[in-house]
């Protein structure tokens, strides 16, 4: 009788032992992670490289009567010429356009084009020959005048721009000149089959740009 009784119960244990061993383990759900949140824009302290079209932008005293010049941008052009790229933001002001140049990385340098005058190659006292020849020498020595200022040389390459609307890359040659002791610019474009234009810049502080984020 005790004989039967101990097989019982080793009979029992073995079952036991081996239903621990064939037992699935508790697997912990996979734990769930949040998504990492990305970092938010300063939209109050936009800086003038963030601006983008849609924006208003507001330069201090650089309106006509010294006023600050406020415009929304409705186009944004990229610019390459050699290893040097800028973008312009341009939109209206008043009874003109206006146009916001923006360059550099680290060190932004701020550009903008608000003067109503239409200034041509003529006026400048230059002909197509004359830059011709400037080409050519590439030398930062050469210059003239106008404005009562002396303009000096500074690069000519091909280049070329675009829109981030989806059109066509533009091709043209492009002329650059720094007036002497000052922080003007006047660009010079030609496009194949088009006439030379001109466009005379001033060279603003990055921080008097301040940017308004408008709607898309």
């Amino acid at each position: 009788m005790i004989t039967l009784t101990l097989v019982v119960i080793l009979g029992v244990l073995l079952v036991i032992v081996l239903m621990q061993l064939f037992k699935q383990p508790d697997v912990p759900a996979p734990r769930r992670y949040a998504a990492k949140p990305q970092p938010q824009q300063d939209l109050a302290n936009l800086k003038v490289s963030d601006a983008l079209p849609g924006d208003v932008l507001s330069i201090s005293g650089a309106g006509d009567n010294m006023s600050d010049l406020d415009f929304t941008a409705d186009r944004l052009t990229h610019v390459e010429a050699g290893a040097r790229r800028w973008f312009e933001l341009a939109g209206p002001y008043r009874e003109r356009r206006v146009a916001l140049r923006v360059a550099g990385d680290e060190e932004i340098e701020v550009a903008l084009h608000s003067d109503a005058r239409k200034i041509t190659l003529e006026d400048l006292g230059l002909s197509e020959d004359d830059l011709a020849q400037m080409d050519e020498r590439q030398n930062t020595a050469d210059s003239f005048e106008f404005d009562g200022k002396v303009w000096l040389y500074r690069l000519s390459r091909e280049a070329r721009s675009w829109r981030d609307d989806g059109q066509r890359p533009a091709g043209f040659y492009y002329w650059e000149f720094q007036e002497e002791g000052g922080s003007r610019l006047i660009a010079v474009r030609k496009a194949e089959g088009e006439p030379f234009t001109v466009t005379l810049y001033a060279g603003i502080p990055a921080g008097d740009v301040t940017v308004y984020r408008g709607g898309r």
